[in-house]
């Protein structure tokens, strides 16, 4: 029996180590047909894996893991196969870059482009490369490159790469906006922008070497804030229909996934605490909290859990909450009692924009926390909203009840004061502030 594979998101280790692999290689026929293209999921729904699927396929320098699409969907197409193994491949993942300085944020995407370059190190011995083109690649081979040289390295490698193989590049970035997220958080915000900015200006708008450049991220980030004037620039979210069932289980796919382990008779539970999203037209489910489920099932047993709060980012709840006003406090409340509430939602954000109420649950759609119901305006993208399923419930009853333990101690603690220092007026408006939040 293969093995459930839980956080294994190498494509190689999944086929040789016999795990389970639900196929989703046919997305490689809707990359075929892109120039530059961002995909926009939560998160572990699955986009490094198929980030890493797409290398092993179109890598020039994989031609000897070819095998590993034997009897996936995609052998079966012949005019798609021609393009196996055909392209220099640059690979980058940015979900590591969350350190709490800029300065360390840029270390570190230096440690990721050397990376890239020793993985190529054929390229120091080309003949299609001059000496100062070699020289560009030790510096960021041995650290020494300088910001402004970072700026430019997605370009000079798919400039290098292209040289050596006399094919055009493509460049894969995953998790493209975790930096972004740990800059607002740690309020380097614009810094890191104009760098993200710079770096995928060069390489992927004034770039003849590229084929192809393929992101990933949960935020649909504003053009206009890190991709300005990249005009063959396509996003794909959640509202979507292209590529809308390559991130994610269908319910067809996790019910192959239960036959095959042989627990059909958990296929509505499964439903009920981890289905809900709707991607394009399609529901889906979320991949890692089947497989957690199943894969406790299988050795096991017991009773289904908030395997997705176990995970980092659910923090964003608590800190939504703790900044709502009563309003929002309510709307919060009725979503938890199985209701659902009509809002606008932006089509792109920036993560500056998070810190606005107004737009918190453009974000919390977006990021996975609650689900299109129901489509009202498409136009103004209008939509009734809810929370997706019984797992991400807890998320918020979880996150609510810590804040309003916390809030009403608080407010105790103040009353307390305000009437040992004879305070009556401030005590007497604390003291209705606590009766309205407990009855």
């Amino acid at each position: 029996m293969k093995k459930v594979a839980t956080g294994v998101d190498n494509f190689k280790k999944i086929i040789d180590g016999h795990y389970y692999f639900v196929d989703k290689s046919m997305f490689i026929e809707d990359i075929i047909d892109e120039d530059v293209a961002l995909y926009n999921r939560p998160r572990r729904f699955g986009k490094t894996l198929n980030m890493s699927m797409l290398y092993y396929f179109f890598s020039i320098n994989e031609k000897d893991n070819a095998y590993l699409f034997d009897g996936l969907e995609i052998s079966k197409h012949e005019e798609l196969m021609k393009y196996q193994n055909q392209y220099p491949v640059i690979f980058i993942t940015l979900k590591d870059m969350k350190n709490k300085t800029f300065d360390l944020q840029v270390s570190k995407f230096g440690a990721i482009i050397r990376n890239v370059v020793l993985q190529h190190l054929e390229l120091l011995n080309s003949p299609y490369l001059d000496e100062s083109e070699k020289d560009i690649l030790n510096d960021y081979r041995f650290g020494r490159a300088n910001m402004t040289d970072l700026k430019d390295s997605l370009m000079n490698l798919s400039v290098y790469l292209s040289k050596h193989y006399h094919q055009k590049v493509i460049t894969l970035i995953d998790e493209y906006d975790v930096p972004l997220s740990s800059a607002r958080d740690n309020n380097y915000f614009e810094d890191m922008s104009s760098f993200i900015s710079g770096v995928f200006s060069t390489g992927l708008k004034t770039n003849d070497y590229l084929d192809k450049g393929i992101l990933t991220g949960c935020l649909r980030i504003a053009k206009e804030s890190i991709f300005t004037g990249l005009n063959n620039f396509n996003v794909y979210g959640i509202a979507d229909e292209i590529s809308s069932t390559y991130f994610g289980f269908s319910y067809e796919e996790v019910y192959d996934m239960v036959k095959y382990y042989q627990i059909e008779d958990k296929i509505d539970t499964i439903k009920e605490w981890y289905d809900g999203y709707l991607f394009g037209s399609h529901e889906i489910y979320n991949p890692w909290s089947v497989s957690k489920y199943i894969r406790k099932m299988v050795k096991v047993g017991g009773h289904p859990e908030s395997f997705w709060a176990n995970t980092s980012g659910n923090s964003i709840v608590r800190e939504y909450i703790e900044k709502a006003d009563n309003k929002i406090h309510e709307e919060f409340e009725l979503l938890i009692n199985n209701k659902s509430i009509v809002k606008k939602v932006l089509p792109e954000i920036t993560y500056l924009e998070m810190q606005d109420k107004e737009n918190i649950y453009s974000f919390l759609l977006y990021t996975g926390y609650l689900k299109i119901k129901s489509i009202i305006d498409e136009t103004d993208h209008i939509y009734e909203l809810e929370i997706p399923n019984k797992e991400v419930k807890k998320i918020y009853e979880n996150s609510f009840n810590k804040w309003f333990k916390d809030y009403s101690k608080t407010i105790s603690n103040q009353l307390i004061n305000a009437f040992l220092q004879q305070d009556e007026k401030k005590g007497t408006t604390l003291a209705y502030t606590d009766f309205k939040q407990n009855y």
